[in-house]
């Protein structure tokens, strides 16, 4: 193997490195403060830190995860917690991500909670829940342009993602089983196909 094969190519050394660098702390530190600042939809929270911020994921690995933690049971923030805290530094950065993750939301949805079931009836209140939902559709928005940009590379990537909004939205399927059905078509198109015996080499 050359050594222009077996050295990083300019472009990964930064993720590699931070890889290489992040320790338990740090995936607590980041996932804490995720956790304390992510109003509305994390996902656009999560991208920021963990791709542009830290260098930890790249986007097509962090769209890996995102679908690995939408097919699994539990909260899409929790599971991203635990997928790259453990990609990083095993079981101790899983734990340590999950821990920092919640402990934020807990703590604060606690208060919240105890504010919300005394006044939550209040006009002023209902008018500021609906603003804030609707920037969490926009953040939640701008973060697929952004990753369509690098994760929809063909046309049939759009009909893929075309299916699985007529699934879901449509025909009100799971998102478990729209997955794995898009994703065994997706495995079907995308396998590796052999060359033909005596086709001359290009």
């Amino acid at each position: 193997m050359s050594d222009a094969a077996a050295t990083p190519s300019p472009q990964f050394a930064p993720a590699v490195a931070a890889r290489s660098e992040a320790s338990v702390w740090d995936i607590f530190l980041e996932f804490l403060i995720i956790g304390a600042t992510s109003f509305g939809g994390v996902v656009p929270y999560l991208r920021e830190a963990l791709v542009t911020k830290r260098h930890w994921l790249d986007d097509k690995e962090f769209v890996e995860m995102l679908s690995i933690s939408q097919s699994l049971p539990g909260l899409n923030a929790t599971n991203m917690a635990v997928l790259v805290g453990e990609k990083l530094r095993g079981p101790l950065g899983a734990i340590a991500g999950i821990i920092g993750m919640c402990l934020p939301g807990g703590l604060l949805m606690y208060v919240v909670g105890e504010f919300y079931r005394q006044h939550g009836d209040h006009v002023w209140i209902t008018a500021a829940l609906k603003g804030v939902a609707a920037a969490a559709v926009g953040l939640i928005l701008s973060t697929v342009v952004q990753l369509s940009k690098k994760s929809l590379a063909g046309k049939i990537d759009f009909i893929f993602m075309a299916l699985t909004v007529l699934a879901v939205n449509r025909l009100h399927l799971g998102v478990p089983r729209t997955l794995i059905a898009v994703g065994i078509l997706a495995i079907l198109f995308h396998r590796p196909r052999h060359e033909k015996k005596g086709a001359p080499a290009q």
